[in-house]
Order: structure tokens, then sequence, then C-alpha cells
């Protein structure tokens, strides 16, 4: 479902759950080749990247302590599976350790999966060869699997897990993973169980009409009567603000405005801040889709990437009025907020720092003293404010800061530096 649904779109995950009461009377293998050919067919293999982007978040979610132990133990580790090798390799490798996968291989044309896979007797037979040149073998496997693929012939001890055993058995709390999940990718945030997808297929008419009720409802109508109003319709928004921000809306005598320093969580940042702040607010973006720029009900400026030019327009438009930027560049799901861009440091003494979480909660920080064009005696630098305000947003959050930024994301999701060269 998640392959259906990040990589073909509502269309194909709609035709996987419409075929899953029939996946239910089929084989295992059948099914297998049902469902895979219902996902995969004509999807590119060059911008397939979901065993890496979206799998892990679901699949470390799943895994147990036990089993983790036990492969911290071992020498070279060997994982083997009879779903698509593309879709677990990276996971297996880079968040439990497994030095080498074997599984079904995909038929491929013309740089698109045909949504065949290959014979099922050359995945054996790489696991018997894969076994053969090792010694001293520990297997961990069910016991319909240990039967089939005779383990037990090569491993001088092997480990039969039933499904009366798991259920004792812990799951690895997130502090506890080999590597942290800090990048992710995909739009689901929810694992997608048959009764899941169903009720997601079911809410989205009623979601869209309500989204579009609670828009008109928070631009139309006075904050004192809006806030009841999407409360009785489910919005919750929880807000607070340091004592000694006061008076958040009231006219100040500094110079230009307020730069609101926000972690990135979604696209949605800046609206919420507006709406909680009650006054009007620019948000200064570095990439922000046409149709998202149209729809969006407060004035977004689009940045260059150009820091002398980024850092001219950013002065003026804080002549004008206040400012939020979202120095991440991007946005994290996970509780690590990224490393921020120390450019917006140096464009306002009147920064805030703003704490977002998706849930959807905002902490405004106390005041941080930024830097104008010069840096005093040089005791302080651009890159000490940025340092300052992100280590305060996470620990008002409980979030690990990281030194991984925006280019890191793009690097391990997408293979590229997130920046697309116009012909």
């Amino acid at each position: 479902m998640l392959v259906a649904f990040e990589a073909g779109g509502l269309f194909r995950a709609f035709l996987l759950l419409a075929l899953y009461p029939f996946l239910r009377l089929v084989s295992e293998e059948t099914g297998l080749e049902i469902m895979v050919f219902v996902c995969f067919f004509g999807v590119k293999t060059k911008s397939f990247r979901m065993g890496s982007a979206v799998f892990p978040k679901f699949l470390l979610e799943d895994v147990v302590l036990e089993t983790l132990e036990m492969l911290k133990k071992g020498g070279k580790n060997v994982g083997f599976s009879n779903i698509p090798r593309v879709m677990i390799e990276s996971f297996l490798k880079d968040y439990l350790g497994i030095d080498c996968v074997v599984g079904r291989e995909m038929k491929v044309f013309g740089g698109y999966f045909l949504g065949v896979m290959k014979d099922k007797k050359r995945s054996n037979d790489a696991l018997e060869t894969m076994i053969r040149i090792h010694e001293h073998l520990v297997g961990i496997s069910s016991f319909k699997e240990s039967l089939q693929y005779h383990l037990s012939s090569h491993c001088i001890k092997i480990y039969l897990v039933r499904r009366a055993d798991k259920r004792s058995w812990q799951l690895v709390p997130r502090e506890e993973y080999m590597k942290p999940l800090i990048f992710h990718d995909g739009r689901l945030a929810f694992s997608p169980t048959p009764l899941a997808t169903l009720a997601m297929f079911m809410w989205l008419p009623f979601g869209f009409t309500l989204s579009i009720i609670r828009v008109i409802t928070a631009l139309m109508i006075p904050h004192r009567l809006s806030v009841p109003i999407l409360a009785y319709t489910g919005f919750r928004l929880s807000f607070s603000s340091d004592s000694s921000l006061e008076n958040l809306n009231v006219n100040r005598k500094t110079k230009g405005g307020r730069l609101y320093f926000c972690n990135h969580r979604t696209l949605l940042d800046p609206l919420y801040l507006s709406f909680s702040l009650q006054k009007d607010l620019t948000a200064v973006t570095y990439s922000l889709s046409r149709v998202s720029e149209l729809l969006a009900p407060i004035k977004t400026v689009r940045l260059s990437r150009d820091r002398d030019r980024d850092g001219k327009m950013m002065g003026k438009l804080l002549k004008q009025g206040d400012l939020v930027v979202c120095p991440e560049g991007t946005t994290c799901r996970e509780p690590y907020p990224l490393r921020f861009s120390p450019l917006f440091a140096e464009m306002s003494d009147n920064i805030v720092p703003v704490a977002m979480d998706s849930t959807y909660k905002e902490q405004v920080l106390a005041g941080v003293s930024g830097l104008t064009s010069r840096v005093d005696d040089g005791e302080r630098s651009r890159f000490d404010v940025a340092n300052q305000v992100h280590s305060e947003i996470g620990k008002a959050l409980g979030f690990g800061c990281t030194r991984l930024a925006r280019r890191d994301k793009y690097l391990i999701l997408a293979g590229n530096e997130g920046i697309v060269n116009k012909p």
C-alpha cells in the first residue's frame, strides 16, 4: 500500500484496497504477484526511492528488541525476503546493519518496472550460495520459512519464531535505534493497514470539505468568534508566549518589524503563527509551488538562494512589517530540528524564536538579540546567533538538535541537493 499510494497515487491505492478481499482468498504467492503488479507497473526505476525515503519509518516501528540484540551479536548478517529487494534493501542495510540482502528481483524495461518479479528460484539459489560460503551460521526464522528453505541444514544454531513468542516481545525505543531516523518522505503519517486505509478513503471527501470551511472561518470571521467555531469543528491549537513578550501586537518603538524564527514542520507553520498572533505576517520561503503561493492567505515572498540579494530583499520587507522565516529551509517530520541558516541572524536585532510542533503546538520564546550588518568586536557571529536559536527551540520542544541541513536531506532522500536547474 505504501508503494501504491506514494509512488502510484490515489487510484492505485484504491485499486489495491478494492482487491484486498480477493487477495485473502488466493495463495500467498499469487496474492504477492498481484500486489506487486498493481503497485509497480509503469513506475520509473530511477525515481523509485521508497526503500530509503518512506519504508524505514514504518519498518522501524515494527522492529523488536530481541531480534535487534541478536543481530548485534552476529558477524556477517544476511537478510532474506520474498518481497522485492528494492523495497527493503536500504532499510535492512542502513538501519539494522544487514550486510547482504537477498530478495525477489523485478523485471525492468526501458527504465520502468514491468510489475513482474523474476523466478523465485533465483532468490532461493542466491540464498543457498550465500550461506554455503560461511561457517558457524545462526538463523532467525519462522517455522514455515525454516522448513521451506532448509536453513537448519546450514546453521549450527537456529531460532524458530512463533506468533505466541512475539506477544511478549518489546518494540525498539527510538533512542536505541542503530541509526537515528531523521529524514523520511511520503504523505502517509500512519501505517496503511486495510482498516486504516479504508478509513482514509472514507474521510477524504469530508476532510476536504471541512478544510475549506475552516479556512473561510479563519479568514472571514473575527478572531473572537472564529476561535470557538473552529474548536467545535475539531480544530486544536495550543499557543503560549514568554512573559517578556507581552503585548505582541502593540506597536513598538523599535525600528522595523520583528523576525520570527520557526522550526519547520509543515507548510502551514507561518499561517498558524499569523492566526495565533492575530496579525498579518510576511512569510519568506526557499521554495513554494505557484499553486501554494496563490492559495496562501498571507503574503509569501520567494528567496533566490543568492545571499546578497536575499539579504537586501529581507531588509526592505522588515522595514515594512514583521517577517516569519523557517531557517531550516525544508520540513523535518521527526523530532530533530535541522541546522539553521545563519543568513537570517544578520537581518534584525529583534529575533523571536518560535517552537512549532505539528499537533499543533506553538511556543513563542523569549527574544534573542541578533546582528546587524556588522559583528560587534567580532565576539559574536551570525553562526552563534543561529545556533543559539536552534538550541533554544530544540530544548523547548524536547527535540534532539542535529547538525544535518537541508542539503543532507535531499542527498539522502532524492540523490540531489534539492535544486532544480532550469534549462
